[in-house]
């Protein structure tokens, strides 16, 4: 589909506005997309959020059935988050994805879906504390490639700084600042932080600029498994993840992880086993896992080992036929007997 053009983000508003460019990116895909089934007729829709409004009211008005992929928590929750963290640390209202008229959208969307899809039991009480149907929702995680993903061969020094791992966008949702304001309080010199990823947040960029004076960093963006591979010990202090793929992709890597409890893949994690899981945007409890982790440095390898084999056990490539059995009973069963699940 004919989207937004290169030049209009760059010269124009919506450089700054980056909520606003996703928004009007979605409402483009939604549009494209209906156009393009309306053309299709179908009796069922598997839909992905933000870009499904449009077809949903299609799938509605044809009888078709349909169920709503939902990657995140209640959007309306990210907002929320997002909107705290701006204003903390920037002084500014959030100007990022989603804003206002995203989570109306993606609401609207939700209503229209007759299931929804999400990847964790977290993502589940977002979305049913917000007021979503519990008996539309149902749960399967998402799944690991154990293959790609998996510890490297060669064994770690384990003297020197203790090597962290993040990998996500810089940006406030993901919570790098909590990280590099906990590596500050505990002293930089202890750990050496490689990060995979990048922001196009100007306000994002300038507050990790500030924070990450002093913290031995490597930037390092493209793909993640060799960071996983030379790390140590992942961290992802996520103010929001419905799941988050690359908590499960480290420790399918064998590295054991500090992440939090709004983070829908720390339902993987063992606490005091296979890593931690620590309040979302709370520096000192970051700081104390990590202290934590640095004391006891040397039980860290065979943590790892517990998160590869939890992975192996709750997201191997084995179980991706869970997503395809829960699609054929969600399109089949009735709402009261599908709520149970």
């Amino acid at each position: 589909p004919d989207l937004i053009p290169a030049w209009r983000r760059r010269y124009t508003w919506l450089r700054y506005m980056t909520g606003a460019h996703q928004q009007a990116h979605d409402e483009r895909y939604g549009r494209w997309l209906a156009t393009a089934l309306a053309e299709r007729p179908f009796e069922r829709g598997y839909f992905l959020t933000q870009i499904a409004r449009e077809s949903l009211v299609l799938a509605r008005r044809g009888g078709a059935q349909t169920i709503l992929d939902s990657p995140t928590g209640h959007i309306r929750h990210f907002r929320e988050a997002l909107r705290a963290e701006s204003e903390r640390w920037t002084g500014w209202p959030s100007l990022g994805p989603p804003n206002d008229a995203m989570v109306e959208r993606v609401e609207a969307e939700y209503a229209l879906a007759d299931r929804i899809r999400v990847s964790s039991q977290w993502a589940k009480r977002s979305m049913v504390e917000r007021g979503v149907d519990p008996s539309t929702i149902f749960v399967v995680p998402q799944v690991i490639d154990t293959n790609r993903f998996s510890p490297s061969r060669h064994p770690h020094e384990t003297e020197g700084p203790l090597r962290l791992v993040f990998v996500g966008s810089f940006s406030l949702g993901k919570g790098f600042q909590y990280l590099l304001q906990a590596i500050a309080r505990l002293g930089a010199s202890r750990f050496s932080l490689e990060m995979v990823g990048a922001t196009g947040d100007p306000w994002a960029r300038r507050l990790f600029d500030r924070l990450s004076t002093g913290i031995g960093l490597i930037h390092a963006p493209g793909d993640p498994l060799p960071a996983y591979r030379r790390g140590e010990l992942f961290v992802f202090p996520t103010l929001h993840d419905g799941f988050g793929l690359v908590v499960a992709e480290a420790m399918a890597c064998g590295l054991p992880v500090i992440t939090t409890e709004c983070c829908g893949a720390s339902e993987m994690i063992t606490p005091g086993e296979s890593g931690w899981v620590v309040p979302a945007g709370n520096a000192d409890a970051l700081a104390a896992a990590l202290e934590d982790a640095l004391t006891g440095r040397s039980r860290l390898k065979r943590a790892g080992k517990a998160a590869r084999q939890a992975v192996e056990r709750l997201s191997d490539l084995r179980n991706r036929d869970r997503l395809q059995r829960a699609v054929g009973e969600a399109w089949s069963a009735p709402t009261s007997q599908f709520a149970a699940s």
